[in-house]
């Protein structure tokens, strides 16, 4: 059993097609299907059930699964490891961020790291948060920066570096924006368009409307705050959006007694090593959340 076999077994598990993991791993499809020959003659078992175009994991192939994954984490965590004893801030750094912080908050972080770091090699995964998660848990990324969940659970540990006020808002001509004062019940006869359901800020924003006994009108739903904010502007919705995106394309809703926030951050596995590059990069993170706190409190007084 090699690395290679294992990392093929992985990729078709993950895509649940030899093809998609072929492209995943840059080899041809045969190639992938013979390591996984050789895998399966190894351990005299069927790793997968091919019934057509679908791929699903055997019985052999779910108990395998796990410990595949536990295999690959100890090695890379032992390359970290024996890498970080010269000291030296080089090497990849893998790094998964969603395309909102990657695009709104990280640039000037990844400018002073590159610059301080010329060494290290950014591999930059723009992903949803939940699957960003999920790459850290996996160990398939050494840090995360992401919308935190509203609870993480070990070995995921979290981090909160920037607190993310959001806004109801709507079209300057749309009859929320027009009304005044309106209340959440008001806001919920009307058409939404919401983050997917899988997302951190759609639980966030759905619970307060639940927990006032309400359910939203969501008509639409998309992963991408961008598309959110366009269709917001164009009159076909209201939305939620981060208080930083707001310009005169979009109208906040003054909600009595609302305030909604969400923390972003970063996340990384507690049980793993993390190179040098990435304790590097969550040292920029702290900083930047130490200069926040600070231009709080001079605020405050």
């Amino acid at each position: 059993m090699d690395l290679a076999t294992l990392n093929a077994f992985i990729a078709i598990a993950e895509a649940g097609s030899f093809s998609e993991a072929a492209e995943r791993l840059h080899l041809t499809q045969p190639a992938v299907s013979k390591r996984i020959a050789s895998l399966e003659q190894q351990l005299n078992v069927r790793l997968f059930d091919r019934l057509g175009r679908e791929v699903g994991l055997t019985e052999a192939g779910r108990a395998l699964l796990p410990r595949a994954y536990q295999i690959l984490n100890v090695l890379d965590d032992t390359r970290r490891a024996l890498t970080n004893l010269n000291g030296e801030i080089s090497g990849r750094l893998t790094l998964a961020t969603s395309h909102h912080i990657g695009l709104h908050r990280l640039p000037p972080l990844l400018r002073a790291f590159t610059r301080t770091y010329p060494q290290v090699a950014l591999d930059i995964q723009f992903l949803d948060s939940e699957v960003a998660y999920e790459e850290v848990l996996h160990g398939r990324a050494e840090l995360a920066v992401i919308t935190l969940a509203p609870e993480t659970r070990e070995p995921v540990r979290a981090t909160p570096v920037w607190d993310d006020p959001l806004d109801f808002v709507a079209a300057p001509e749309h009859p929320l924006a027009r009304s005044g004062r309106v209340s959440l019940a008001e806001v919920a006869q009307h058409p939404a368009v919401f983050p997917g359901g899988n997302t951190f800020t759609h639980h966030i924003v759905r619970r307060l409307f639940e927990a006032q006994g309400l359910s939203p009108n969501i008509a639409m739903s998309t992963n991408y705050l961008e598309t959110i904010k366009m269709m917001v502007s164009i009159g076909l919705a209201w939305s939620v959006l981060p208080r930083t995106m707001l310009d005169e394309q979009v109208t906040p809703l003054p909600l009595p007694g609302i305030q909604l926030s969400r923390q972003l951050g970063y996340i990384l596995h507690s049980e793993r090593t993390l190179s040098n590059a990435a304790r590097a990069f969550m040292g920029l993170l702290d900083a930047q959340r130490g200069d926040l706190a600070l231009a709080s409190t001079q605020r405050i007084t």
